[in-house]
Order: C-alpha cells, then sequence, then structure tokens
C-alpha cells in the first residue's frame, strides 16, 4: 500500500506542476492583454486547485502511514540530526502546507473578485507563490536536501 501511495504522489506532482504552470501562464496573459476572464480560466483554477489537494492529501496519507515517519517520531533526537529524513518530516511537509494554503488563499481570492484583471492578478500572484515553495520543497533528483527520481516505481 505505502509503495502505490508514494508511486501515485510522485505520478501526480507531475500533475500540479503542469496544472500550475498552465493556469499561471492564462493569467499572465489575461493581466497584460486585458483579456476576459472565460470558463475556461475559472475550470483551470478550480481543477488545478483540486488536483493540488488530492496530492496534498496523499501526502498527510503518506506522513501518517510512512515507515520512515515511524522511525522519524520513534527515534526523534538521532533522525533530526539526518538531513533526508528531517527533511521529509519537518522541511518537506511545512513547506508543502504553506504552499496549499498559498495556492487555496489566491483561489478563493480570485473567486471573489469582481473585475477580470483583478481575477487574473489574485491567481498569478498566489499561485506564483506557491509554485516556487513547491518547486524548492520537491525532493529532485539534485536536491541536496534529499533527492527522488523524477518518478518513483514501485519497489523505489
Amino acid at each position: 500500500m505505502h509503495e502505490l501511495l508514494l508511486f501515485l504522489h510522485s505520478l501526480l506532482r507531475w500533475f500540479v506542476l503542469a496544472g500550475l504552470i498552465y493556469t499561471i501562464f492564462r493569467a499572465v496573459s489575461g493581466v497584460k492583454g486585458g483579456k476576459e476572464f472565460l470558463q475556461i480560466d475559472e475550470k483551470s483554477r478550480n481543477i488545478t486547485v483540486i488536483i493540488v489537494h488530492i496530492q496534498f492529501l496523499l501526502g498527510l496519507i503518506l506522513y501518517v502511514t510512512s515507515p520512515l515517519m515511524k522511525f522519524f517520531f520513534g527515534n526523534f533526537q538521532e533522525a533530526v540530526k539526518m538531513g533526508p529524513i528531517r527533511f521529509f518530516a519537518m522541511e518537506h511537509t511545512l513547506m508543502m502546507l504553506i504552499a496549499v494554503a498559498l495556492i487555496t488563499i489566491g483561489s478563493v481570492r480570485s473567486k471573489k473578485k469582481v473585475n477580470d484583471k483583478e481575477k487574473f492578478k489574485s491567481i498569478l500572484i498566489w499561485f506564483i507563490l506557491g509554485l516556487l515553495l513547491m518547486l524548492i520543497s520537491i525532493p529532485w533528483p539534485f536536491s541536496p536536501m534529499a533527492s527522488r527520481p523524477w518518478l518513483t516505481l514501485f519497489g523505489g
């Protein structure tokens, strides 16, 4: 079960990133081009937020079921000194929580705006902030904090 959740979490990150990039791209073109906030923009915002929340939920399930977290909490004094374990137990989790909160705030604020440019602007600012935090917090294969492959496969 853990390997399946880890695989899904690893796979879904690409959908999260694609959704954020697409929605941010639409927001940039909306702000710069003075475009109307269309149904496609609303759907893009909504689908992206849903995917982000599903990803976060998978991450929370992994957090409470992972053998890594069981080790972390059972051996806190030792584990907190181990960079990769501390990264997943503390840094990755906290930064992703903040990123999800920023994206959610941007989504809610954009829905409350009446002006199309303000809707795009809200999405642009908050989604970029969330995306930047996510990019910093993803365990990329080249990350010095904790690295994972581009896609975590079963048994990986």
